[in-house]
């Protein structure tokens, strides 16, 4: 226990004071969380609280912030090619939060068009991992020896403190094996967790619904258009949550539907998780709570919310735009400064929040993608409206199909005669105009091509093919 104390201290000095920390120094941590869990079952409280960082206090937290920025900068200032211009002749040391929020953001085309410059010249990278390219062009991120081994190790820290994961757990991996980081992370957090992992990839949903039936897995990870297939199959087959040994499923990279979450727990027997995480942005990641807030990790970067039309903050209540800087020495090999993740979320109205996650700031879930905004005469239309309306209708069309446009002031929306099942197109159109949505609803034509889904990332097998051949 005396040496668990010391290596607390040491992650506690390494992290106020900005330094690199030894991947290895946390592994042990991990190793001494699964330690204490086999001989009491539970963790102590005071690492979990050190995870959480000093962000109840907006002073403490203010204060963090900025000097985690200055940290970042002046390493970046140095050994991006990118950056280094931009921060010429700033002065760092000086630098406010309200000086940084004046930066200009990063967009995905500069990582497309500038991808090498953004690697630090003090780092050889060590492994490539791309977006699955459902937005459009993929991109490539690099990522150093240093950050493939610290960025799970925090995980299965954090995760074994929070009940997140247990030694006895078998995580099964339901994401396309383009995210190679992503699937890196989980088996390594497993590993250090002492848990078993099953990856499967974006197989067919039969397939790894018959996985889940074995009983092996109990923790369950996939996009949430994936888990809707899953959900949809066990249905089919008429399997009850009995017939699993699940306790818990996160779902991510996508909009989660509070009526696909509710029925995956109702068909599957575990709650659902709606979890934030980005290939540009790691390790930044966030959870949401009970109340459907998003709820950043802010050791790891800064979250910002602007607007849409330029680079101040948004309003209480309003929506924007998602903005990260992950910190140094958290992100080592290709630093990027205010990148625009492209994702919508609404400010919050400034009001104390009442969650179990109180203590850490929040935004609203994500809404969806600004490309993905529909203006109508009612106002702003997001992926979130769109979808929690169509997953709740009783056909349960999941997930949600559709084609969305603005016409003559109003949101068009065609989705496929299934998705009605029984309704009229005007008592579809009704249940927008509840949320305050003026919606023209139309019947696709079949092979109309409609809202793409990760799911569709399907990944066969040559025991597929053999059942497409006939063999």
């Amino acid at each position: 226990m005396f040496e668990t104390g010391i290596r607390q201290f040491r992650m506690a000095l390494a992290m106020v004071t900005g330094r690199r920390i030894n991947p290895r120094l946390i592994e042990l941590l991990a190793g001494d969380a699964v330690a204490t869990l086999q001989e009491f079952g539970a963790p102590g409280d005071d690492v979990g609280e050190l995870l959480d960082g000093p962000f109840a206090d907006p002073d403490s937290r203010e204060h963090f912030q900025t000097q985690a920025i200055r940290r970042t900068l002046r390493r970046i200032a140095t050994r991006s090619p990118h950056y280094r211009d931009l921060l010429s002749g700033v002065d760092i040391q000086q630098l406010t939060l309200a000086d940084f929020a004046g930066f200009p953001v990063t967009t995905k085309a500069d990582l497309i068009a500038h991808g090498p410059d953004f690697v630090c010249t003090d780092v050889s990278p060590y492994l490539s991992t791309r977006t699955t390219g459902t937005t459009g062009r993929p991109i490539e991120i690099w990522m150093s020896v240093y950050e493939a081994a610290l960025w799970p190790a925090f995980a299965a820290l954090s995760g074994l403190l929070r009940d997140e994961i247990r030694p006895s757990d078998c995580l099964q991996v339901n994401i396309s094996s383009r995210a190679t980081a992503a699937v890196q992370h989980s088996l390594d957090v497993c590993r250090l967790a002492h848990a078993r992992t099953r990856v499967m990839g974006q197989v067919p949903a039969t397939q790894s619904l018959d996985s889940l039936l074995d009983r092996e897995p109990t923790l369950l990870g996939a996009y949430p258009s994936y888990l809707a297939q899953l959900v949809t199959e066990a249905r089919r087959r008429g399997v009850t949550p009995g017939d699993f040994a699940l306790r818990g499923i996160n779902a991510g990279g996508e909009v989660l539907s509070p009526s696909l979450a509710a029925g995956a727990q109702q068909t599957l027997g575990a709650p659902v998780t709606d979890i934030f995480g980005m290939t540009e942005t790691l390790p930044v990641s966030g959870r949401t709570c009970a109340a459907g807030h998003l709820h950043p990790d802010l050791n790891m970067g800064l979250v910002e919310v602007v607007s849409f039309t330029g680079p101040e903050p948004t309003a209480p209540g309003e929506l924007g735009r998602m903005v990260i800087t992950p910190y140094f020495p958290y992100r080592d090999c290709m630093p990027i400064l205010r990148y625009d993740t492209g994702d919508v979320v609404r400010q919050l109205s400034g009001e104390a929040l009442g969650c179990e996650f109180a203590g850490t700031p929040a935004v609203s879930a994500i809404c969806g993608k600004v490309s993905q905004l529909i203006t109508t005469r009612s106002g702003v239309v997001t992926t979130r409206d769109i979808v929690e309306v169509l997953e709740s209708l009783p056909s349960r069309p999941w997930p949600a199909r559709y084609r969305a446009v603005e016409r003559n002031g109003v949101l068009l929306l065609t989705v496929p005669s299934a998705a009605l099942a029984g309704l009229t197109t005007v008592e579809v159109s009704d249940r927008f105009g509840e949320r305050g949505i003026d919606c023209v609803i139309e019947v696709s034509e079949p092979g109309a091509v409609l809202r793409g889904v990760r799911a569709d990332l399907v990944e066969t097998t040559f025991t597929d093919s053999l059942v497409t051949a006939g063999v």
